[in-house]
């Protein structure tokens, strides 16, 4: 199989704090020394790559090997207070920020999509070393990024506010403002891109930001913010505070000078990021949380290869480890032991690996962590009665790598039926009746996303108004583009990304009223 270009793993201009262009000249191609690299990577606060005021460090690992990329500065609570410090002070009323053209700013996150389109090979191959992911898929996710902050670049000089008519001698208009200083935490299962769908939004609304990567995978986030400092976003704008979540994320959560939050991640620790916004300054929080998303193939889905195909793609795609995932697949039971076949199948020549290998489809799970939590669910599967159909193992004894898995014989009071497994675990349920699975389809905590496979569009229309997720697929599943809000309910999150209603999580309204003379 052919072997995909990467590069260095450790961007040494990074680390010296020299210029992009520096960095860039000095890439080399991966081998084992750089693997042990004892290259440390810097917090970047206020255009600046600094140390970390405890001078901690913790390592990032390549799951793919389990050794070491590179170790990374530790932010802690004083690295954060620096960072929401440099990001006030660039939200001064009189900042060049708050100050700048809105056509200006959009014309520097343009400047952003140019340089992360140069670079896109490098940063694709840093989230495949420190995430796992195909190369390709990496590259598919920085193509998407770039897309969704162009998209909101072009808000930037059509956010406006409103006149209303009132009574008495006064007008009244609407100012659409900034929030302020936005603190910002990711997960780690789509490093660049989940940076790009909170960047977007909060730059273009004209925010300042503090963001805390997933300690699991840093690195992007750090490159890209270096090319925000090469596009010429003033001091301030956008600092980047890598480090664990008892750290700096709670850090980022209970500071009292954080005007919003917004947070993707599990739903137990979104639970916590709410209750430190209620015990700080009742900053506004936005969250993107957990998922248990039902995807129904019908009786009459047409072809059901297609089917099955496209159900296999939306619980496999990044190795199950994607909150709006089909992870709960209901399927009709006239067509229910055939299409067990066929997932079967396509799980079975899914091709797992060198995610930097050509035609590698899925590498390892994040961590080993979670990959023992994975298979974890898959024993208690199994301990319930599921039918292991196939997989269920450990593939291999280096890299934190899994079978795809499929069970049948699913029942809803399943772990594996209740739970997120967030691993390459298909569960396949039966039913018999539309308003058998749509009443099964509600049955959960969540509410991020479902889907449905018909040909009969009136029914698929049936479920997508009765079933309570924040996004229903109609033949298509994780179709997600930057101008279609996304979102969860229930204990799926609240507030929406992507789209303009993203954009309105970033944005206070302030009505001025003006006494008007009856007469000169």
């Amino acid at each position: 199989m052919k072997r995909l270009p990467y590069y260095s793993s450790s961007f040494h201009g990074i680390v010296r704090g020299e210029t992009i262009d520096k960095c860039w000249a000095c890439h080399k191609s991966l081998n084992s020394s750089l693997l042990h690299s004892t290259k440390e990577l810097k917090l970047f606060i206020n255009n600046e790559f600094v140390d970390a005021v405890g001078k901690k460090t913790f390592p990032v690992i390549n799951p793919s090997t389990e050794e070491v990329i590179c170790h990374v500065a530790e932010g802690g609570e004083a690295d954060v207070n620096k960072a929401v410090k440099a990001a006030r002070a660039a939200f001064s009323y009189d900042a060049p920020w708050r100050t700048m053209d809105a056509s200006e700013r959009a014309l520097l996150m343009f400047k952003l999509c140019d340089l992360l389109e140069r670079d896109i090979n490098y940063l694709a191959s840093l989230d495949t070393l420190d995430n796992g992911k195909p190369f390709t898929e990496s590259l598919g996710d920085l193509d998407y990024s770039i897309k969704t902050i162009r998209y909101y670049a072009g808000w930037c000089d059509k956010i406006h506010g409103t006149t209303v008519p009132c009574d008495g001698p006064y007008m009244c208009m609407t100012r659409r403002e900034p929030v302020g200083v936005v603190g910002q935490i990711i997960p780690w299962n789509y490093p660049a891109m989940m940076l790009a769908w909170k960047w977007g939004p909060a730059l273009a609304a004209g925010c300042t930001i503090v963001l805390k990567p997933a300690e699991l995978t840093p690195l992007s986030a750090l490159y890209i913010a270096a090319l925000a400092k090469e596009a010429g976003f003033p001091p301030g704008v956008v600092n980047v505070v890598p480090g664990l979540g008892q750290g700096a994320g709670q850090a980022v959560t209970h500071h009292p000078d954080i005007d919003k939050v917004a947070f993707t991640g599990s739903t137990a620790v979104g639970r916590k990021v709410m209750g430190a916004a209620s015990a700080s300054n009742l900053k506004r929080v936005t969250m993107e949380l957990g998922g248990k998303s039902p995807i129904v193939v019908c009786e009459d889905c047409g072809d059901l290869n297609a089917a099955a195909e496209l159900c296999h793609s939306a619980m496999f795609n990044n190795h199950g480890q994607n909150c709006c995932a089909g992870s709960r697949t209901f399927v009709h039971a006239s067509i229910y032991d055939e299409f067990i076949k066929l997932a079967v199948q396509f799980a079975k020549k899914r091709p797992v690996g060198d995610p930097f290998q050509e035609g590698i489809l899925q590498g390892p799970q994040v961590s080993q962590l979670q990959m023992e939590r994975v298979l974890g669910y898959i024993e208690k599967g199994k301990a319930e009665g599921a039918t292991l159909a196939c997989g269920g193992s450990r593939k291999g004894t280096k890299g934190y790598f899994i079978e795809p898995t499929v069970f049948c014989d699913v029942v809803d009071d399943m772990t594996i039926a209740k739970e997120e497994i967030f691993g390459p675990v298909q569960v396949i349920l039966k039913y018999r009746t539309l308003d058998e699975v749509i009443k099964r389809s509600n049955e959960t905590e969540y509410g991020l996303a479902s889907g449905i496979i018909t040909k009969d569009l009136d029914k698929a229309l049936m479920y997508a108004q009765a079933v309570r997720a924040g996004s229903v697929w109609i033949n298509c599943y994780d179709l997600c583009l930057p101008q279609t809000p996304f979102g969860g309910y229930k204990q799926s999150g609240h507030g929406r990304e992507l789209g303009e209603e993203g954009l309105a999580e970033y944005l206070e309204t302030k009505t001025i009223l003006i006494k008007v003379p009856s007469k000169l």
